[in-house]
């Protein structure tokens, strides 16, 4: 019977040697090529046997912590308010008053209708209420002069109550006369075109010498650019991932539900100033699939314009009792990620395990492992589960660093 420690070579080369070679040479041949064998197995391992023994490797005890969590999604900038400028009447556009793309005032005069015809219109307004009252005051003194006569019976009843039926309507005439009076005195006002907000004024969108036919007519758009408004989409997926996380109390979000807010450019530099979240919309968009959110971002500098992409970043959250690991600890199997810790007599095993965002080298897990347990960092290609392991280093918990969901379209740890 043969020693379990030797080890054997093919017979192929014998084989092949006896092809080639004449039968009283076989024999030597034969000897020297297991002489050969013997001496290749035997350089491989001590006593020529296989390597055996611990698998030295690096861990980690990990524990429980709660970590700052941030969400990062697309966005675009709008300004705070947008509204239209249009005239409130009829007639000729005499002048533009303002540089187009300039910052105006509020009640700063954009544009001037043609006022001749109102100016006319209130002229003759304001002599309709002269005559209004002229009349009223005549008819007033009729009423008078008739009263002491009706109680003397020196006139009749019809006569006194004609006069006083003229000085009700010489009342209501005069009423009718200052109401259009104050119409022209409006309409010549209006001629006028003011902001109502301050911010920038856009393009003019009529030419002088065009016919305005009133508010029907869009003649240009201030924007207050300070604050600015963000808006982004919160795809619904996540959203219910996020309900069923504060639900489990594994998530906790900020305590008055404002998250802060910090941008990134389209260049990738970051926004100096920040804001908070100021409205979440209940309903998801039918054509994308989101909820939309809303935030408030001071803008003094007029860095931001409305409609630019930038990226969001939602921070003030909190996962809570998770875990960190280096992220090249995380492999993955058939069966979804896992890691190896240090088990039992010190033999490696394996744990199933969820792990959502990460940010550099850690990897944030929110179940599988315990407090306490060493992971197995460095030398986890070498081994199996059962394998004998020996901590050469014992290493610490890595150093705390808020951890960040990951980008749209970014990798998961593990993957």
């Amino acid at each position: 019977m043969a020693h379990p420690d030797v080890c054997f070579s093919t017979d192929k080369p014998a084989a092949s040697a006896r092809s080639h070679f004449p039968l009283s040479r076989r024999g030597a041949l034969a000897a020297l090529l297991a002489a050969a064998a013997l001496a290749a197995c035997g350089q491989g391992a001590p006593n020529g046997g296989m390597p055996h023994g611990p698998v030295p490797v690096a861990a980690v005890a990990v524990q429980p912590e709660n970590l700052p969590v941030s969400f990062e999604y697309t966005a675009q900038t709008l300004g705070a308010r947008e509204v239209e400028v249009r005239a409130r009447v009829t007639g000729i556009l005499e002048k533009r008053n303002y540089v187009e793309g300039s910052r105006v005032k509020a009640g700063q005069s954009l544009f001037t209708i043609d006022p001749a015809p109102f100016a006319a219109a209130l002229a003759r307004a304001e002599a309709d209420v002269a005559a209004a009252e002229a009349r009223h005051a005549q008819a007033q003194r009729d009423a008078a002069r008739l009263q002491p006569l009706i109680a003397a019976k020196a006139v009749s009843q019809k006569e006194f109550d004609d006069a006083v039926s003229a000085e009700a309507i010489g009342q209501a005439d005069l009423l009718a006369a200052r109401a259009r009076l104050r119409e022209a005195k409006l309409n010549l006002e209006w001629t006028r075109v003011e902001s109502p907000i301050a911010g920038v004024a856009s393009r003019a969108l009529k030419s002088e010498g065009s016919l305005v036919s009133g508010p029907d007519v869009l003649l240009t758009t201030v924007t207050q650019t300070d604050p600015m408004q963000v808006i982004f989409g919160i795809p619904d997926n996540e959203r219910l991932k996020l309900r069923q996380e504060v639900d489990a109390r594994r998530l906790q979000l900020p305590a008055d539900g404002r998250f802060q807010v910090s941008l990134k450019l389209a260049d990738g530099s970051s926004y100096a100033q920040t804001g908070h979240t100021d409205f979440a919309d209940v309903r998801v968009s039918r054509e994308t699939g989101t909820s939309e959110g809303r935030a408030e971002v001071p803008n003094p500098a007029g860095l931001l314009q409305p409609g630019q992409f930038v990226r969001v970043q939602l921070s003030g959250a909190v996962r809570s009792n998770v875990f960190r690991v280096p992220q090249r600890a995380v492999l993955e199997g058939p069966k979804g990620k896992f890691v190896f810790v240090v088990g039992k007599e010190n033999k490696a095993e394996i744990r199933p395990v969820s792990t959502d965002e990460w940010r550099g080298g850690d990897v944030v897990v929110t179940s599988g492992l315990t407090a306490g347990e060493q992971v197995i960092v460095d030398g986890v290609l070498k081994l199996g589960p059962g394998a004998p392991v020996q901590v050469a280093t014992p290493a610490t918990a890595p150093a705390a660093t808020p951890a960040a969901a990951p980008k749209a379209g970014d990798a998961k740890a593990g993957s």
